[in-house]
């Protein structure tokens, strides 16, 4: 995953947050990123093919640990991202379902600092700010709202372009 999950549940902003939409949001989030920048952030020198049997990739890489970041490719059925839950002598384990292939390449997926820290504003503002998406002003007394436009000027994937700027150096063109 992008950034540790129980890295954001220890921060003050995520205190009492279910665990499990904090994933499912941080996974979409890292999925738009993905998307957005057509960059997957794989460390071509750390990979391995390998077969899967019984849901288990099987083979062994020294720069694997628990808790990183793989994507599976070019298996057909075992395509995406996973992330790394046990790791023996001869096989790793992973937290998605996966199904025997003969062939499966494996490689670590690294995300910089700075992407890191991206998100987590993003996570943060995902969780102050979405109800309030579209208000550009509001007033108490005689209650008065201004909203903005919501187009491809002010906002992307959903998101303030002010907050997305730490994508520029890493977004890569399209083919």
């Amino acid at each position: 995953m992008v950034v540790n999950i129980e890295k954001l549940l220890s921060m003050p902003e995520f205190k009492g947050m279910d665990k499990d939409v904090l994933s499912a949001k941080l996974k979409a989030v890292e999925n738009l990123i993905r998307s957005y920048t057509n960059n997957n952030f794989q460390n071509r020198t750390m990979r391995i093919e390998a077969p899967v049997i019984n849901g288990m990739i099987q083979g062994h890489c020294p720069y694997f640990r628990v808790g990183d970041t793989v994507q599976i490719s070019q298996s057909k059925v075992n395509d995406g991202l996973y992330e790394i839950t046990e790791i023996t002598d001869t096989a790793i384990k992973v937290d998605g379902e996966i199904y025997d292939f003969p062939v499966n390449i494996v490689t670590k997926v690294i995300y910089p600092p700075d992407v890191q820290k991206g998100v987590v504003d993003l996570m943060i503002w995902e969780k102050d700010n979405r109800k309030k998406v579209g208000i550009k002003s509001e007033e108490l007394s005689r209650h008065s709202v201004t909203y903005y436009d919501q187009d491809s000027n002010n906002q992307v994937m959903g998101y303030p372009v002010s907050l997305l700027g730490f994508l520029k150096p890493y977004v890569k063109p399209r083919f």
